[in-house]
């Protein structure tokens, strides 16, 4: 996807909540898993997009937490979607040597699925010129939550007493430590809100809304949320 060197005004890492897929196909008059799979177009677009422009870190919002409420034969139809994308998809991870990776509840997954992305994760974790990190089984609550469980028991086991814990060792306990907060999240389908996406992680990232329903994401789109984003100045709450 690209070298660790960035371009100012480049975000190492943009994480993404790929909204509209639904809508997308009910306008057409499909079922919702025709968006699905149009959406995943979209998502090898980006995948390029961040390649070309010097995106270290994609993180997609592949499935939360919440959506195991959707209909039995949506869920089902996600889970096959997302075997059938690692099986298309592994040859470019290797071409570009992309790192896969999963944030999340991978443990709540159909075995078949996690058998998957544990080989393809297994298969790709040597390499470092670009990161994507599907959130499955996701949500930000229970990733705080998770951590503070794991916290306790190291509190409880007498390792880390309750005075140590600050933020750096909340952050130590996340789904994914070693990876970089997101500097820009992009939300497409003009929805203004985080869904539970990376509560902890997207504290100080810049916020992108589209009304492009995420099926119709493409790169254009993508390159015109960077060019936005390099326009912002970051204060981290530095006064203006």
């Amino acid at each position: 996807m690209s070298p660790k060197v960035l371009s100012p005004g480049v975000p190492r890492h943009v994480a993404i909540i790929m909204d509209g897929n639904g809508r997308w196909a009910r306008q057409r008059g499909k079922p919702r898993l025709y968006g699905h799979r149009a959406g995943a177009e979209s998502l090898r677009a980006v995948l390029r997009a961040c390649r070309d422009h010097g995106v270290e870190f994609l993180t997609v919002y592949a499935f939360s937490t919440e959506n195991w409420v959707r209909p039995r034969t949506e869920v089902s139809g996600l889970m096959s979607l997302l075997r059938t994308f690692l099986k298309k998809d592994e040859r470019e991870l290797h071409d570009n040597q992309v790192r896969l990776r999963v944030t999340g509840r991978i443990q709540d997954l159909p075995p078949a699925v996690r058998a998957e992305l544990q080989r393809v994760m297994e298969a790709t974790q040597a390499y470092t010129q670009g990161h994507l990190i599907l959130a499955l089984s996701y949500g930000g609550r229970s990733e705080i939550v998770d951590a503070v469980r794991a916290i306790a028991a190291r509190v409880q086991a007498g390792e880390l007493a309750p005075e140590k814990i600050d933020e750096a060792v909340i952050a130590r306990h996340l789904y994914l430590p070693d990876v970089p907060d997101p500097d820009l999240m992009i939300r497409t389908s003009g929805e203004l809100r985080l869904s539970n996406f990376l509560l902890w992680e997207l504290s100080y990232a810049e916020f992108y809304f589209t009304e492009t329903l995420w099926p119709d994401f493409r790169e254009p789109d993508f390159a015109r949320a960077l060019a936005e984003y390099a326009r912002r100045r970051r204060r981290y709450g530095a006064p203006s």
